[in-house]
């Protein structure tokens, strides 16, 4: 019983997906799913392996990268399996209480993520502006702390949102037009009103996300400042490609999810197809690309990959000739 005197009744809520999508293509969706699923797991792995192996990455930029992969990849682990299972196997079905789990595991990881790119936005600042401290500002003890505190501020946050939205009543419709449990989608089959509740739960929302975003902001706009007092054009441009990558992924990160906040806060309302086509475009394009633009793009990275390969070529010639 909740503390207005409204019952809990639900025991178990159904994930829909896509709420147009005909059966004929739920195979299609869940091999694509599953693909993007691995796609993460390898590009992402390969890091963590080049991480765990090479004592040369043991440096500032890479345990920042090490905190966004494992976030993407568990962020991944919790949503993907499910929604996969749900259009393979139609097991749709999901408890009370791993609902509100994933929820909670959905914010908690967005949430670390969000702070995180925040951190990599500073890193650059720092490595930008104040090139002559940098080894002494972002020292790997000082990110290694500084991402103990970002995994545990984003738990006291995402803890927060999701005991307040079990408190409310549900004791009727259990279907979610998502892919998986979120804030937004359960919070609306809550049978009570929610005027009290919504605006808070939105405000609170987008003082966490827009909070990261706007140290994002700043630590960018100091370092396009800093950027065009380079003499060298060649300097500039090399300083420019480095940050670039970054802004597209901040950019896929942020943007669309201000807008569904804003939109499901605000009364707009577009086809729901879509819309969850876009949550899933900025849940898990960010995941698949963050390796490539952030790790295995860099020389560093680079070079020790094409050491390995032709390392693994050596010995698989070694073992064929014995």
């Amino acid at each position: 019983m909740t503390p207005d005197g409204n019952v809990t009744f639900v025991k178990d809520f159904f994930i829909v997906g896509f709420p147009g999508l005909h059966p004929n293509y739920y195979a299609l969706v869940s091999a694509v799913m599953f693909l993007v699923y691995v796609c993460i797991l390898i590009a992402n792995g390969i890091f963590l392996l080049l991480f765990a192996t090479n004592k040369s990455l043991h440096k500032p930029m890479y345990f920042i990268y090490v905190s966004l992969v494992l976030s993407d990849v568990l962020f991944s682990t919790c949503t993907l399996p499910k929604i996969i299972a749900r259009y393979w196997f139609q097991a749709g079905t999901i408890s009370f209480a791993a609902c509100f789990f994933q929820m909670y595991l959905v914010h908690y990881f967005g949430v670390v993520s969000s702070y995180t790119l925040a951190v990599m936005a500073i890193d650059r600042y720092i490595a930008v502006c104040y090139p002559f401290r940098y080894h002494i500002i972002m020292s790997n003890r000082n990110i290694i702390i500084l991402s103990v505190v970002v995994w545990l501020f984003s738990h006291s946050c995402s803890i927060l949102l999701v005991a307040r939205a079990s408190l409310l009543p549900y004791c009727g419709a259990n279907t979610i037009v998502q892919c998986y449990c979120d804030h937004i989608s359960i919070t609306r089959l809550a049978c009570t009103d929610r005027t009290t509740y919504s605006f808070p739960a939105f405000v609170y929302a987008m003082v966490i996300l827009l909070g990261s975003l706007a140290i994002i902001v700043f630590s960018y706009f100091c370092i396009i400042l800093a950027v065009l007092q380079i003499s060298s054009a060649q300097g500039r441009l090399k300083t420019f490609s480095t940050c670039s990558s970054q802004l597209i992924i901040i950019a896929l990160f942020f943007l669309p999810r201000c807008f569904n906040y804003l939109a499901a806060n605000v009364g707009i309302t577009f086809n729901a197809d879509l819309q969850i086509a876009i949550i899933m475009m900025y849940s898990l394009l960010p995941p698949m690309i963050n390796p490539l633009l952030y790790s295995l793009k860099t020389e560093e990275v680079k070079k020790i990959l094409i050491r390995e390969f032709k390392k693994d070529q050596v010995s698989l010639t070694l073992c064929v000739r014995s």
